[in-house]
């Protein structure tokens, strides 16, 4: 780590309010690639590297839940090639660092219609998850299969469907309620969001939870994303006044 990136860690640190949630956007990897004249899966390769290293800067800092967009419902609409590729390394990726996260203590949990993956991709998702149910440390949370509208539509459906049976009354509906039926139910939501690449959009994610998060945007594409980077994001959000609407 660089003399730079150490001093700002020892910044971040002393300056006490970190983020409680951190989620990210990794987008970039296809124009990584393409700049590279490389197929855009080597951009996919290059951004699981990335992951890896975000994670452990945001253990060892001490932030207690890290969302990464891994793959979103309309990701399934890129060529059959592309999907394929990252499904296999979705797969390949977590059965390797199975281990590694458990050893660091890092409890991986994932949100999205994770019933629709693929058996196989989903087999060592829930091998991993049950590995480290029980670590205490970082929570690695991987939006699989995630949309912020279908998240909205599943949490009204099941909330309509618990009027329908008697268990609730349909004015018992508030924002606390709602929240309870969405796929993060047991998650604060989060405090900072950011995007690599500089598109200035949040392509659907967590629409509900990120009403009043802190945004980030950098044009850093996500494989070039660096530790020394991602402490910039944190120690710009320590730096902001949240107000939460009011004066």
């Amino acid at each position: 780590m660089s003399k730079d990136s150490l001093e700002l860690k020892e910044k971040i640190l002393k300056k006490g309010n970190l983020p409680n949630h951190i989620a990210i956007i990794m987008d970039g990897n296809g124009r990584w690639a393409k700049r590279r004249g490389l197929p855009r899966t080597a951009g996919h390769k290059a951004g699981v590297k990335t992951v890896k290293r975000i994670v452990r800067a945001a253990g060892d800092l001490g932030v207690s839940i890290l969302t990464l967009f891994t793959f979103s419902r309309e990701n399934w609409k890129r060529p059959k090639y592309e999907v394929s590729a990252i499904m296999k390394l979705l797969y390949e990726t977590t059965k390797r660092e199975i281990n590694e996260l458990d050893e660091n203590n890092v409890k991986l949990i994932t949100t999205g219609r994770i019933e629709e993956l693929p058996l196989e991709k989903r087999e060592i998702l829930e091998r991993a998850k049950n590995v480290t149910q029980d670590n205490t440390g970082l929570i690695l949370n991987l939006a699989l299969n995630y949309g912020g509208r279908t998240e909205i539509l599943d949490a009204v459906k099941k909330f309509a469907l618990d009027v329908k049976e008697g268990k609730l009354e349909p004015n018992a509906l508030n924002e606390e309620t709602f929240s309870s039926y969405l796929y993060t139910k047991d998650l604060p939501d989060p405090d900072l969001l950011i995007r690599t690449s500089g598109e200035m959009r949040i392509s659907n994610f967590l629409l509900w939870q990120t009403s009043y998060t802190e945004l980030y945007i950098t044009d850093v594409l996500w494989p070039n994303f660096s530790v020394k980077d991602f402490y910039e994001a944190i120690w710009d959000y320590q730096n902001r006044e949240r107000r939460f609407g009011r004066v």
